[in-house]
């Protein structure tokens, strides 16, 4: 007979978490865990692509909505704890596994209680980029009041706010020392979350078409605008703002083969060109790589500041009318009160002498 020692140990793993008020931050070293790789690391919801984890040199990473990627809900009677965790997997599509090999679990709790705060994301700056055949040039993406396109929405007064409904304007505006180049939007999305990689979201444009029925495009300025506008909406659940997102890119002016001159591609449009024409295009850099750009949150105005005005206007009529009721109450006062002192007057007959 001879014995086999078993030893189970618990190593700890260097990790960081970040809360922020709709997203989760969770860094892992990954000189923590020797003899696992990455590409075998999941979330609660490995199913989702939105969900996987991104690694470089140093950490393993994800930036984690509270409402999604397997997240789950935990509260006692002060507290709310969202939890999620890393684990290890060999087939995507397994269910359970026997090599639990690691397991880094990590929450975000929330006072229920307490000073409630609104914090948003500052207005988006300008991007600057630079692409070979394009040198370097920006993209600037902003609201406007309307559709004459003359007063941009002031960047102090993020978020911007909007009722349902009521129209709202943007602008993106590239800007190039490169002659005779023009911007195309390619797709616009809209997220109530301010992460690019976000499972919920909306499309407006894609492939160059309108996909909102609600969209509308406006005559730019000159060909390195964009401009276009859309009714306001609001993402169903517990969401009150929405950020807009972009893909872009710059394109040689005149030139037939580009993906401005193409325009519109809908899943029916055939090619115009043969594929390796336009490999053959590319390489003389007709188009530059497609960009991203942001700007955001849009606040959807809530009930109570949409009535607002209403409520101000019908406080005014009642204080006028209370008014007017008091003043018709001192009038009748006084005239009963008068009336009263009259009754009073007593006549009285006169002395014979005084005849």
């Amino acid at each position: 007979m001879r014995c086999v020692l078993v030893e189970v140990r618990r190593v700890s793993v260097d990790s960081h978490v970040i809360c922020t008020e709709s997203t989760m931050r969770v860094e892992v070293e990954k000189s923590s865990f020797h003899g696992l790789h990455e590409d075998h690391l999941r979330l609660n919801d490995g199913a989702n692509i939105a969900c996987r984890l991104h690694s470089n040199s140093t950490y393993v990473f994800a930036d984690i909505p509270l409402s999604g990627c397997g997240t789950e809900l935990e509260e006692d009677g002060d507290n709310l704890r969202f939890k999620n965790e890393i684990t290890t997997f060999d087939n995507t599509a397994d269910v359970i596994t026997r090599k639990h090999l690691l397991e880094v679990q990590f929450y975000c709790q929330y006072p229920k209680r307490g000073n409630v705060t609104l914090a948003f994301t500052v207005h988006r700056p300008i991007v600057s980029v630079w692409d070979r055949g394009f040198g370097r040039f920006t993209y600037q993406f902003e609201f406007y009041a309307n559709d004459q396109y003359q007063a941009m929405v002031d960047s102090t007064s993020y978020p911007v706010v909007y009722e349902i409904g009521s129209r709202v304007y943007m602008q993106i505006e590239a800007t190039s020392s490169v002659n005779n180049t023009v911007l195309f939007v390619e797709s616009c999305r809209a997220s109530p979350y301010d992460n690019q990689n976000s499972q919920q979201t909306y499309s407006i444009i894609e492939n160059g078409c309108k996909v909102d029925p609600t969209v509308q495009i406006h005559s730019p300025s000159h060909p390195r605008q964009f401009r276009f506008s859309m009714k306001a909406f609001k993402f169903i659940g517990m969401f009150d703002q929405v950020y807009i997102s972009c893909t872009v890119l710059m394109c040689a002016a005149g030139e037939p083969n580009t993906r401005s001159s193409q325009g519109c591609i809908s899943s029916t449009t055939p090619a115009t060109w043969p594929h390796n024409h336009h490999r053959r295009k590319r390489e003389v850099r007709v188009e530059s790589a497609r960009h991203f750009v942001s700007q955001g949150p849009l606040r959807l105005k809530r009930s109570a500041e949409s009535s607002e005005s209403s409520a101000l206007h019908l406080n005014l009529n009642l204080v006028f009318i209370a008014g007017c009721l008091l003043a018709a109450v001192g009038m009748i006062s006084a005239v009963v009160l008068y009336k009263a002192r009259m009754s009073k007057v007593k006549y009285q007959p006169l002395s014979t002498d005084e005849r």
